[in-house]
C-alpha cells in the first residue's frame, strides 16, 4: 500500500486589500490647499490613492445652443487644467497619479451620485472655509441636512491649518 500523498504545504497569502481611496472636491478655493496636503500624506501613510472630482456648473443657454456648447467645453478644459496642476502635486507627495473625474451638474448631487457608483472611494476629504461666512456651503451641506447620504466618512480640514500643523496630524 502507498502512503497518501502529503497536503500541500505551500502558504498562500491573503489577497491584498484593496487600496483606501481618499476623493476630493477641487475648486477654486484656498482651504482646497490644505485639505490636498492633508489627503496626500495620509495616503502616502497608509498606502492609499487620490482620486479628485472638479463639478463644472451647467450652462444655461439654450437659445443660443452654440455659445453654449463653447462655453460647457471652456469650464472643460479649464476644470481639465486645474486637475493636471493638482496632480503634479499629488504625484510629488504620494508617488501615485491620482484618479480624476470631471463632471457637469450641482457639485453636491454629483459628489453624493459619484459616492453611489464608485465604492472603491473610501473616504471623503473636504476643506472648510474658516472665514465669517462659514466652512462652506458643500461641507455644511454634506456635515448637516445631506449626511445621512453619505456612505463612508468625511473627513473636514479646517482652511487655516498650516502645512507643519497638517504634517503634525498626518
Amino acid at each position: 500500500m502507498s502512503p497518501e500523498p502529503e497536503a500541500s504545504r505551500e502558504t498562500v497569502a491573503p489577497p491584498k486589500p484593496a487600496p483606501r481611496v481618499f476623493l476630493l472636491v477641487v475648486d477654486q478655493s484656498p482651504e482646497l490647499k490644505v485639505a490636498l496636503r492633508y489627503a496626500c500624506r495620509r495616503c502616502k501613510a497608509t498606502g492609499g490613492r487620490i482620486a479628485m472630482l472638479y463639478v463644472t456648473e451647467p450652462v444655461d443657454s439654450t437659445e443660443w445652443l452654440a455659445v453654449g456648447k463653447l462655453m460647457a467645453e471652456e469650464r472643460r478644459q479649464e476644470a481639465e487644467q486645474r486637475l493636471q496642476e493638482l496632480s503634479a502635486y499629488v504625484q510629488l507627495v504620494t508617488g501615485d497619479m491620482p484618479m480624476l473625474h470631471v463632471r457637469e451638474g450641482s457639485a453636491r448631487e454629483e459628489l453624493l451620485a459619484m459616492l453611489d457608483e464608485h465604492p472603491e472611494i473610501s473616504i471623503l476629504v473636504l476643506g472648510a472655509d474658516t472665514g465669517p461666512k462659514g466652512p462652506g456651503p458643500l461641507v455644511t451641506a454634506l456635515a448637516g441636512k445631506y449626511s445621512n447620504r453619505l456612505r463612508v466618512p468625511l473627513t473636514i480640514v479646517p482652511g487655516s491649518l498650516t502645512d507643519a500643523q497638517v504634517d503634525a496630524i498626518t
